[in-house]
């Protein structure tokens, strides 16, 4: 991957002070060693009127993927061609973003004891990133760097293939800036917006990740249009830490507005007596509700199925009586956002061993899924096609067959309450149908009836009386009783007996009796003896 920085002069303020101002000498090319790979810093050109300084970055995928163990950014946790075939050592990342910083570390900081009234001047300059990925096109990348002072913001679509313009523009560009800032501004803007603009990130973020975001946003990020977004993909959606950053953010921003010092700003609550408390959000709430259901339950081994980024299985394995977890999703993204949040490549040896993370599909049937104690399908059966929903009722109720399942979904009677939720409209753009309490209730029972459990209802999230509560919630316990029908009809009951019909009769009894109706009836009593009934004989009734 590659970027180039280049400043214009004369012979009075030559264009080769770049080289003071990023502690690089125009004259020599030199190799730093990073975390994946190795950066170059070289000079194309050098000269008073015109002087470029290029990084380059050298990154080996498989190295990647190596260092990572299959988790993380880095890899995948599973053994997708994925995790060797990509863009990786080509297009601009929070790879690039990390070497820039070790790099150019001091020039980030605005800081050169050699010219330091250039260093804290605006330059000309002009930045080209050649292939940058933009989730969100052209017209989101001249949102990121139009409000921050560059003239030119030119972010050029690269084509899949320029021999075969009819199959339309890839999702990267070409990105070429044009402006008069200071240097350490142009760095820090790069710094945070490359990340942003591939919207991932290849290392675990923790929380210190705010403090490097502020420290890069400062004067510029607090008032900035984007604000938002560029909070949320740069901390990698990790809410709480989103959360944090805005509302510093909005500090900094009021004390710019009332030129005061942050301080003096955030000085009207004394931490040692606030009391108030702050209301919880529904999504903890529906996990509080999800673990007491499998507490009460006693399940030990649990399948959250669906799991998406891991939220739920990091609060299982918050309590010790939950000794086996897997998290299931057909997303490997969504597998590789929770082995980061997990920490899986730093857990203990003794912890590892009770999470695990695979790919699946809950439209179809997995032996792999047998024989748990529990499964949840938390917020999973509204993102199906209803079409599909009996293939998934069937690998879970009737191929998986755990004890319990705990089922929770939104009840869009209460989408009422929600003020920021236009009317007609369901909660999240993927959802394919949001049921009321009747139609959930009717959907459960069927279920229930057909793979032999039964079910019981909870409200999550307050209950109002006219709407009911946000969330709805069905706990399935495996009743012993299972009927199904095709060919032959079997019923299996609580006390080990079993009946099924078809061409013949069958019923075998706890009490070691059974019977069989076909051509010919037999039992066997409980104390060894056996009687044969045969129809199509005159002999009957004859006995051993």
């Amino acid at each position: 991957m590659f970027l180039t920085i280049s400043t214009y002069g004369n012979p009075e303020r030559p264009a080769t002070d770049l080289g003071f101002l990023l502690h690089k000498h125009p004259e020599r090319a030199q190799a730093f060693s990073t975390s994946h790979g190795t950066a170059h810093v070289l000079y194309p050109e050098a000269s008073a009127e015109r002087c470029t300084a290029a990084l380059l970055l050298e990154v080996d995928p498989v190295a990647l993927v190596r260092r990572g163990k299959g988790k993380g950014r880095g890899g995948a946790p599973d053994s997708a061609l994925a995790q060797y075939v990509n863009d990786r050592p080509y297009a601009a990342s929070s790879l690039l973003a990390v070497a820039l910083a070790k790099v150019f570390k001091t020039a980030l900081h605005g800081e050169c004891k050699a010219m330091p009234e250039r260093a804290a001047a605006p330059l000309p300059l002009r930045v080209e990133v050649p292939v940058l990925p933009a989730r969100g096109g052209a017209e989101l990348v001249r949102a990121l760097f139009g409000p921050l002072g560059w003239n030119t913001v030119d972010a050029e679509p690269v084509a899949l293939d320029a021999e075969f313009p009819e199959w339309g523009d890839s999702r990267y560009v070409r990105l070429v800036l044009e402006g008069e800032l200071r240097l350490a501004d142009a760095l820090n803007q790069l710094y945070v917006l490359l990340p942003v603009l591939d919207d991932a990130k290849h290392y675990w973020v923790a929380p210190d990740e705010v403090d490097k975001l502020l420290r890069a946003g400062d004067g510029w990020l607090a008032g900035h249009p984007e604000r938002k977004l560029i909070t949320a993909r740069y901390l990698s959606r990790r809410w709480s830490l989103a959360r944090e950053a805005t509302e510093r953010l909005e500090l900094v921003r009021l004390a710019e507005a009332e030129g005061l010092d942050v301080e003096d700003v955030d000085n009207a609550v004394d931490e040692t007596t606030d009391t108030e408390e702050r209301p919880v959000p529904l999504a903890e709430r529906r996990r509080e509700a999800i673990v007491a259901a499998l507490r009460d339950a006693g399940a030990t081994r649990v399948l959250d199925l669906g799991c998406g980024q891991g939220q739920l299985v990091q609060a299982l394995l918050k309590d010790p009586r939950f000794t086996e977890i897997v998290g299931v999703d057909v997303s490997a993204r969504a597998l590789g956002a929770a082995a980061r949040r997990l920490r899986l490549d730093r857990m203990g040896e003794r912890q590892a061993a009770r999470v695990k993370l695979t790919q699946g599909s809950l439209a179809y049937t997995d032996k792999r899924l047998a024989g748990y104690d529990a499964a949840v399908l938390s917020e999973v059966i509204e993102h199906l096609d209803l079409p599909r929903l009996p293939a998934l009722e069937y690998a879970v109720f009737g191929s998986a067959r755990p004890r319990t399942v705990v089922v929770t979904t939104p009840n869009v009677e209460y989408n009422v309450r929600w003020e920021s939720l236009p009317a007609g409209h369901v909660r999240h753009g993927d959802h394919r149908f949001e049921w009321t309490r009747a139609e959930f209730r009717a959907w459960a029972a069927g279920v229930a009836g057909r793979y032999g459990y039964g079910v019981a209802f909870a409200p999550v999230g307050p209950d109002d009386p006219e709407v009911g509560p946000p969330t709805q919630m069905a706990v399935f316990s495996r009743t012993g009783t299972r009927t199904e029908n095709g060919d032959a009809t079997r019923t299996e009951n609580g006390d080990g007996s079993r009946t099924e019909n078809g061409d013949a009769t069958r019923t075998e009894n706890g009490d070691a009796t059974r019977t069989e109706n076909g051509d010919a009836t037999r039992t066997e009593n409980g104390d060894g003896s056996r009687t044969e009934t045969r129809t199509d004989e005159t002999s009957k009734g004859v006995t051993a």
